[in-house]
């Protein structure tokens, strides 16, 4: 699984942690941008990112890896959050991986809690259904998570890789500072939507 305590590390994490969200943009052709907003905390955009996958391909994992290692960014990140574990449609993001080949902790952040059983069903469809949710499956453990900055506001539901839960829920709570969304992820958003459209849409 992709949250086994004893491959995870605690994190000093100061208030302007250094987080890369990562989103994709509209299902408009074969190609997907997406864009990655770095960010200190939950209030200071420092760069922006960007790199295309395959729709419903298995290139986004390494694709987000080559995006991000040479990036000059790279050395003042300290965790990956990424919107979900699938990325233009269902190209997988092997979370576990990415951890591992970038020696940053990974934490995918979900609205709403995954149908596993519908998604299976969509796999069949598309080349190496297995190997896909094999992919979906080994992000582990899901926790739910109530950020600071809108009570009010449906919970959302976490995957983490190479950091504590406790840490990962610090970060998301930290980040979430203009909506129950953290801002790397909001702003990511954004930035894909507004690129591809001309004007952001969706929600944010």
């Amino acid at each position: 699984m992709g949250n086994i305590s004893d491959k995870n590390t605690r994190l000093h994490i100061k208030s302007e942690i250094r987080v890369l969200g990562i989103d994709d943009s509209a299902l408009l052709s074969d190609r997907i941008m997406i864009v990655g907003a770095v960010f200190r905390g939950g209030d200071w955009l420092d760069g922006v990112l960007r790199s295309e996958i395959t729709r419903d391909g298995m290139d986004g994992t390494d694709t987000i890896i080559q995006m991000v290692k040479p990036s000059k960014h790279f050395v003042q990140l300290r965790v990956i959050m990424l919107d979900g574990i699938t990325f233009g449609g269902f190209n997988p993001i092997d979370i576990v991986k990415l951890n591992d080949e970038t020696g940053l902790p990974v934490v995918a952040i979900m609205r709403k809690y995954p149908d596993f059983k519908k998604i299976e069903s969509a796999l069949k469809y598309l080349p190496e259904p297995e190997k896909r949710m094999d992919i979906i499956k080994k992000a582990g453990e899901i926790a739910e998570v109530t950020t600071y900055a809108d009570q009010r506001a449906s919970p959302l539901y976490i995957q983490w890789a190479g950091i504590e839960e406790e840490d990962a829920r610090r970060i998301v709570q930290q980040t979430s500072t203009r909506s129950n969304i953290p801002e790397p992820l909001r702003v990511a958003h954004l930035i894909a939507t507004g690129v591809v459209f001309g004007e952001s849409r969706g929600k944010a």
